[in-house]
């Protein structure tokens, strides 16, 4: 009777432990829960900012100025999103956006492919060096080398146009071009060399065999490198500015100088009319200028993660 018992609490201890450590500690109730909450708790502190921003953009200055009303306005007010596209001249400079950012992100893969393959199917003299060149340009900070690139841009009559930013793109010297080149040297590295000596065999050259065999492996690094690309192409402002001048602009340019230009176009009155730049307005410009970006991350999500995963970015 006594070791019925005993059994029976032994069993009820296994079943106790199983269900809050698990069968390897790490598929249990209380490692679930952890897990989740440092999860709850990071995805918060990333989508704090675009739940305030999204909340304060449809409040009313009545809202605004009302101190109990917080999280939920009183009314869906679309007067902000008016404003700030007209400030903005949304769509037009949404265009012009796209043209600064996707062309470069395009040339910056494409050329960073080219390098990342070459440096990692090939050997020949130089190749540590240039690899170490590489990396240098990822080091060295780029305020460092802003006044003779600007020099440079100038004497080849380049300013003001979109050339300077294709030109470092076109020679694997874009925006953070020495990661995307790092992440095609590793990709290419892990593809089996029997596959290429096999189109060797087949009497396949050194181009057939990047474009028809590399290329088509390569696309979740594709992926990942064009999306940075175009995050890190339209996120710049500071490079933008100083090459592009007045000729050319962007969203975030443009976000840049919102109450200079809402103060041109909406002359502020005396007293709290509506036309005063206030908080919600704000809002809505950087909802509008950031949600490009979103749509194009909602969209793309599934081949991102993949791209993460199979491209060995996180070092792995």
């Amino acid at each position: 009777m006594q070791n019925s018992k005993t059994q029976q609490l032994d069993k009820y201890y296994l079943k106790t432990k199983r269900f809050f450590l698990g069968m390897q500690g790490t598929d249990g109730l209380l490692f679930k829960v952890l897990v989740y909450g440092l999860l709850v708790g990071i995805g918060f502190v990333y989508l704090f900012p675009v739940i305030y921003m999204g909340v304060y953009s449809f409040k009313s200055l009545d809202d605004l100025l009302n101190p109990m009303v917080n999280w939920i306005p009183t009314q869906f007010y679309l007067d902000n999103y008016t404003k700030a596209n007209n400030v903005l001249n949304f769509f037009s400079t949404l265009m012009e956006t796209l043209y600064v950012t996707v062309l470069p992100a395009i040339a910056q893969t494409a050329v960073a492919a080219v390098i990342g393959y070459g440096l990692a199917r090939f050997e020949f003299w130089g190749k540590k060096v240039i690899f170490v060149l590489v990396l240098a340009t990822f080091i060295i900070p780029p305020q460092v080398t802003m006044i003779p690139r600007y020099l440079f841009f100038n004497e080849l009559n380049i300013l003001g146009s979109l050339k300077a930013f294709m030109l470092p793109a076109a020679f694997g010297q874009g925006l953070n071009s020495a990661i995307f080149i790092l992440i095609f040297y590793q990709f290419f590295r892990m593809v089996p060399k029997a596959l290429e000596e096999a189109a060797q065999i087949d009497g396949a050259g050194h181009f057939r065999i990047f474009f028809t065999i590399a290329l088509p492996m390569a696309v979740p690094a594709i992926i990942i490198s064009f999306l940075f690309s175009f995050v890190w192409y339209w996120n710049e402002t500071y490079l933008a500015a100083i090459y592009f001048g007045d000729a050319l602009t962007t969203l975030p340019l443009q976000l840049q100088k919102f109450v200079a230009t809402y103060e041109k176009m909406f002359p502020a009155e005396m007293g709290l009319d509506g036309n005063q730049l206030n908080e919600g307005i704000k809002m809505a410009g950087t909802i509008l200028s950031i949600l490009p970006l979103l749509v194009v991350y909602f969209i793309t999500q599934r081949w991102f993660v993949e791209g993460v995963d199979r491209s060995g970015i996180t070092g792995e």
